[in-house]
Order: C-alpha cells, then sequence, then structure tokens
C-alpha cells in the first residue's frame, strides 16, 4: 500500500509541479540567452545550448547529478509559486468576500458590481418584454423566438441570476445559494457541511474532481503571472502569458458553471435525505423543508450574561 501511496504521490509531483516547471525555467533560460535583439534566433540558442553540454561540470557524472537536481529543485519551486499564486487567482476569480477588500479595492468592485447590476437589469427588462410581446393576440405583433433567445443570452452572459460579484465565474456559483434561498429558504453555507455527510460517494467523487477542474484553471492563470515579468527580458513570453490567461479565464468559466450545477442539484436531490437523517417528516422540496432543516441546524446566538 505504501509502495503504490508512493508511486501515485511521485506520479502528481511530476505532473503537477515538476514538469510544469521544467518548461518554465526553459523559456526562462531561453529568454536570458536570446534576450530581446535575438528573441527568435533559434540557431544562437542552438549554439549555446551546445557550448553548454560541452562545459566539463556538466560532462561530469557529478555535475549531471547537482544539474539534475538542481533543475528538479527550481521546477518544483516554480511549480509551488504558480499553485500560491493561483489560489490568489481563484480567490479573485470568486471573489466571495469581496465586500472585505482593502481600500482601493473594495470600493472599485463595488463601482464594478453596481455597473453589472445596471446592465443585468436592463437586459433583463428587455427579455421581460419580449416575453409579454409574446402574449400579444395578433402574431404580426409577436417577436421572433430568435430575438428572445438573443435577449436571455446577453442576460446571462453578465450573470445567470442578478449579480453580486464582480465575476461571472463568482455569480455563478453565487447564484446556487440565491436559488436554494428563494426556492427554498436554504442557507447554502449552512446545509452544505451537513448534506455532504449524506452524500452518495460517487456524486461527491464528482463534486470533487469539478472542484479540482477549478482549481487546475485557477492555477493556469498562477502560471500566467510567472511567466509575464519573463517579457521584461524576452518579448516572447508576453504572448504566452496573454495566451495562458485566455485559457485560463474560459476554463474557470466552465469549471465554476459546472461545479455550480452539481451543487445546486445536489441540495435538490438530496435536502430530503437530510432531512430523514434529522428525523424531520417526508415533505418534497419546498419552503416549509427548507425552514424545518434551517432550525434543526441554526445554532442560536449566545446570550451575553448580564453584568454583575
Amino acid at each position: 500500500m505504501l509502495g503504490e501511496l508512493g508511486k501515485k504521490l511521485a506520479e502528481r509531483w511530476l505532473s503537477l509541479l515538476v514538469l510544469p516547471g521544467a518548461l518554465y525555467l526553459a523559456v526562462a533560460t531561453a529568454g536570458h540567452t536570446l534576450g530581446q535583439s535575438a528573441a527568435l534566433d533559434l540557431g544562437r540558442l542552438a549554439h549555446a545550448i551546445s557550448e553548454a553540454a560541452r562545459a566539463p561540470q556538466v560532462t561530469a557524472v557529478g555535475g549531471q547529478v547537482l544539474l539534475l537536481a538542481a533543475v528538479l529543485a527550481g521546477a518544483a519551486v516554480a511549480g509551488l509559486a504558480a499553485q500560491s499564486l493561483g489560489s490568489v487567482v481563484e480567490r479573485v476569480a470568486l471573489a466571495a468576500g469581496w465586500g472585505a477588500w482593502p481600500w482601493p479595492f473594495g470600493e472599485l468592485v463595488e463601482h464594478h458590481v453596481a455597473r453589472r447590476q445596471r446592465r443585468w437589469d436592463a437586459a433583463r427588462a428587455e427579455y421581460e418584454a419580449l416575453r409579454l410581446r409574446e402574449r400579444a393576440p395578433r402574431p404580426a405583433d409577436r417577436p421572433r423566438p430568435r430575438d428572445r433567445h438573443r435577449a436571455a443570452h446577453r442576460c446571462e452572459r453578465i450573470s445567470v441570476e442578478r449579480p453580486e460579484r464582480p465575476t461571472w465565474s463568482g455569480d455563478r456559483i453565487h447564484a446556487a445559494a440565491v436559488r436554494l434561498d428563494r426556492d427554498a429558504y436554504g442557507n447554502l453555507l449552512t446545509v452544505w457541511p451537513h448534506l455532504w455527510l449524506v452524500l452518495p460517494e460517487e456524486i461527491r467523487g464528482d463534486i470533487g474532481r469539478a472542484r479540482a477542474a477549478l482549481t487546475r484553471a485557477a492555477v493556469l492563470g498562477g502560471w500566467a503571472l510567472l511567466y509575464l515579468p519573463l517579457a521584461w527580458w524576452w518579448w516572447p513570453a508576453a504572448p504566452l502569458a496573454a495566451t495562458l490567461v485566455v485559457i485560463s479565464a474560459r476554463r474557470l468559466r466552465a469549471a465554476s458553471d459546472i461545479y455550480a450545477t452539481l451543487l445546486e442539484a445536489s441540495v435538490r436531490l438530496h435536502l430530503t435525505d437530510l432531512a430523514d437523517k434529522m428525523r424531520i417528516e417526508e415533505q418534497p422540496m419546498s419552503p416549509p423543508l427548507g425552514r424545518a432543516v434551517m432550525r434543526r441546524l441554526s445554532s442560536p446566538a449566545p446570550v451575553s450574561e448580564p453584568a454583575s
């Protein structure tokens, strides 16, 4: 068992840290060798590599061992740095607690959220107006279905529910909590830890994989932040960093959508199982059920003792 565990840990260490880190070290070495003036001179790069390979320190066995150890250590450090930056990217992308961000970030985000809310209100009003026109008695007065679908798409591109966070990914996950509160009067933050304990293993695995995909997308953004400073010495690092930013943003959007969908579906399908575990009378997913579960799960506020 320990042998198999060691193999799995080595595979994860190699795939998550060493290989991306080795690529980063290769790009950094190429940038340091070529510079801005000869950024795409592959002949010069090949000559530099050949000269370094013929050095006495590299041809000796001891030098090769030290070089391999240095490359592995540097790659691992770069991978750890990318993961640390990825946690920052994830926090900014989801923006769960943006109201507590320090000045001036909190004020800037507040203005951005207000602007997103105005855009969403306008798009939603347009969509509702088209839906109302669909009830017109004359077919000529009714809008085309394509117009209504386009209006709905414009609204969903801003947020699936009224924006409360500065990013689409953050609002997508927040929408699961909004819908649960609206449909069942339940607080997702309170319900979820208890519901997790009664979910089937297969569903918990799917949710865990979706959450891991969200983290990997954020780590990709961390790599983009690491590649960006290399553009100061080697300009091809800038388009590489920009490409990673675009890929990370798209993956964050897709992963947050899948993760939020699984969260909401799990609550809707298994809230009655949680209620059954707490000996609450069986009833369908509804506000009475949500209120009954919240009463059982919510802890009363502490009562301060009067001063003697």
